[in-house]
């Protein structure tokens, strides 16, 4: 069955994805907020240096109006020659300086009307300082009531209209000021707006994102626990059928030992009785009963065959006088077959264990036996078996060639090593070996004395 997309995706992959997802939200939602809001200060900053300057000019143009208004007045009141000189010049200075200040003038928001008031404005300037001009040529002679009628009919009415224009513009500028103020505040609302929006679609995301990894991590979990309780029920059913397979093993090995002791064994008595007759009574007639010792000599052999193969398959012994008698006996047959030296040694067995683990302890101890025989190339092999509170200890030692540190650290010396595992785990025991090239081998088990384990 091929799992979904979302399925074939790690863990921490999903949360890899969720955090970037989220963080590139965040990140760009903070960029382009930042982005706006400078670009926002810049434009007000702007502004308001086009505000000051625009001011600043016309402030500049309405001074010096004012200024050469006083000045043509000062003439007329004083209208020597020199001094007539000098106020022309003044006017030309103060032309010159309004010209170029309406020239460098720029407006808040360029428009097309107050573009016309600028040109207005430097018209009336002109016509202004024109008509001052104009007043200060023919200045000399005029009389109190002349000088009068020449400032109330000419000069205040340009000087109050090139006034009243750059004020108009003035007024016109902070309007325009205020407005553009009031159009950066809205884009900065928008911008906070969008920012805010942006950062809702991050946390959302962010939280989809931990949602979907919560739930597929909620699924792997529950599919997690499902694998362990079927791991766990295959282990029971495994331990159950090793647990049945090795008791199957027992009795057919108990079987095949009565019957071989029963069957087989009285059969080669009985044959071995018939020779002993036979030779008897060829003996007795003075025929030479050579090949029937022979014959009894082969029989003979069998017999033992037969008894040793009893005793391997289930040592009546065990029955009968106990664990550490069965293991004495299993050790001589080794000191007799391998000429290797043996010895056992015992710590609190006075009493009977449950059946079950003598059996157990037994079987484990003969596969050690048997792999010393084949595979150790010992001298000489001790077996010491301990009764500890509610637990049996089993060493078996021998000075042979020992194993490599791989094998060791991995208690792999074979098929029969493993039965060893199977049976001190049936029972809740434990099992190590503790070896390395040519410092020889110790196995050691220990097996509860209360019996097998569910």
């Amino acid at each position: 069955m091929i799992a979904p997309p979302f399925e074939r995706v790690s863990v921490r992959v999903a949360l890899a994805i969720g955090f970037c997802v989220t963080l590139g939200l965040w990140l760009y939602t903070g960029y382009a907020f930042q982005s706006r809001i400078d670009q926002v200060q810049r434009e007000a900053s702007e502004v308001a240096t086009r505000y000051t300057r625009a001011q600043d000019l016309l402030a500049t143009v309405r001074a010096q109006v004012l200024l050469s208004s006083v000045r043509v007045r000062d003439a007329l009141l004083n209208p020597e020659p020199q001094l007539l000189a000098e106020y022309r010049q003044h006017l030309q200075s103060s032309r010159g300086v309004v010209k170029m200040a309406l020239a460098d003038y720029e407006p808040v928001v360029k428009t097309s009307d107050e573009s016309e008031q600028i040109a207005r404005l430097m018209r009336e300037a002109d016509q202004f300082h024109d008509t001052s001009i104009e007043v200060l040529n023919d200045a000399a002679g005029r009389s109190p009531g002349a000088i009068r009628e020449i400032l109330t009919s000419y000069i205040g009415p340009r000087r109050e209209a090139a006034v009243a224009m750059s004020e108009e513009i003035q007024s016109l500028n902070r309007r325009a000021y205020i407005q553009q103020q009031n159009e950066i505040a809205e884009i900065h609302r928008l911008a906070e707006r969008d920012s805010r929006r942006g950062l809702g679609i991050a946390l959302v995301t962010g939280l989809g994102v931990l949602l979907l990894t919560s739930v597929y991590a909620g699924r792997l979990e529950s599919r997690l626990r499902s694998q362990l309780k079927r791991d766990i029920r295959i282990s029971r059913e495994l331990h159950e059928t090793a647990t049945k397979l090795i008791s199957a093993q027992e009795e057919e090995r108990r079987r095949i030992a009565r019957e071989l002791h029963d069957e087989v064994g009285q059969l080669l008595t009985a044959v071995k009785v018939e020779l002993t007759v036979a030779k008897r009574a060829l003996e007795q007639s003075g025929v030479s009963a050579e090949p029937l010792a022979e014959a009894q000599s082969i029989t003979d052999g069998a017999l033992r065959s037969v008894r040793n193969l009893t005793q391997l398959l289930h040592p009546s012994v065990l029955d009968d006088l106990g664990l550490a008698a069965a293991i004495d006996a299993s050790l001589r047959g080794l000191a007799r077959r391998h000429d290797i030296r043996t010895e056992l040694t015992q710590a609190g067995m006075a009493e009977r264990l449950p059946r079950e683990v003598e059996l157990a302890a037994y079987r484990i101890v003969q596969e050690a036996l048997t792999n010393v025989a084949k595979h150790a190339h010992a001298r000489q092999c001790f077996v010491h078996l301990t009764h500890l509170p509610e637990r049996l200890l089993i060493e078996v030692e021998d000075d042979g060639v020992g194993l490599s540190d791989t094998a060791a650290a991995s208690n792999d010396r074979g098929l029969g090593l493993v039965s060893v595992r199977e049976r001190a785990a049936r029972l809740g025991g434990t099992f190590n070996i503790l070896s390395g090239p040519g410092q020889g081998t110790r196995l050691v088990v220990s097996l509860p004395d209360r019996g097998a384990v569910a």
